[in-house]
């Protein structure tokens, strides 16, 4: 994946915004501006899964309606053809990838709702933790623009470990860990140590800096906790160290 000095030095701040001291809504705000910035969209909501009443609630929006959002908390999420499928996802998933787009554009959700506001490519992220959704990235692009990319996809599943850990940390402000101690019997300490880090968003080379060994050396510790844990990604390690 290619990326340019631009958006490199987007991704540091993004990284930067987790690492600082917010509380939940802070974090999905203003790191939302910035993965607008990151994917060149013109649309950014976020919202939180609320279990016990089987809704979404305390919405953050950039260059929404208000009102707009407001319609879609009292009705259109209940007629929502999209976001139950795309919130099952741990990694971030189009709105294309679970409704083909010429489907979706005869629905009243994206004529009444999405196209009300000009949203007309979409993609999610969401942050899970502990089987609970923390909050989530809503970012969309105009009938302009085009489609979100692989590469797009692939820089969102970057900073979703960090998005989750700092979603985390901000509900348990104490930063114990929340491993189980079933998992950590299978991890050796330095493994434990390079996973951790991953949850927390740092980079191979981030973390052989912090343990002072190779990345080589981090990569097979990461390898060998993939396996050990049968995640499949960064993404997927870093949930179920944090679950």
């Amino acid at each position: 994946m290619y990326m340019t000095g631009k958006q490199m030095g987007l991704m540091s701040k993004i990284m930067q915004a987790f690492a600082e001291s917010h509380n939940e809504q802070e974090i999905r705000e203003i790191v939302g501006d910035l993965v607008m910035q990151l994917l060149q969209a013109q649309f950014y909501a976020s919202f939180v899964w609320q279990p016990e009443n089987d809704a979404f609630a305390e919405p953050v929006q950039i260059n929404m309606d208000p009102g707009n959002i407001t319609h879609y908390l009292n009705y259109f999420q209940f007629n929502d053809p999209i976001t139950p499928l795309m919130k099952r996802y741990e990694v971030a998933v189009r709105a294309t990838d679970v409704l083909k787009h010429e489907e979706l554009r005869k629905t009243e959700f994206f004529n009444d709702f999405l196209f009300k506001d000009g949203l007309y490519w979409g993609v999610n992220l969401y942050a899970w933790h502990q089987g609970r959704n923390l909050g989530d990235m809503r970012i969309w692009r105009d009938h302009k623009g085009e489609n979100f990319s692989e590469d797009d996809l692939r820089m969102l599943d970057m900073i979703q470990p960090a998005f989750m850990s700092a979603l985390a940390r901000a509900r348990n402000p104490t930063g114990v860990s929340k491993a189980t101690p079933s998992l950590i019997i299978k991890l050796s300490p330095r493994e434990q140590q390079a996973a951790q880090l991953v949850a927390q968003g740092l980079s191979d080379k981030e973390i052989a800096r912090r343990l002072n060994i190779s990345a080589t050396t981090v990569r097979t510790h990461l390898e060998h906790a993939f396996r050990k844990t049968g995640a499949s990604n960064r993404a997927g390690l870093a949930h179920k160290i944090l679950n």
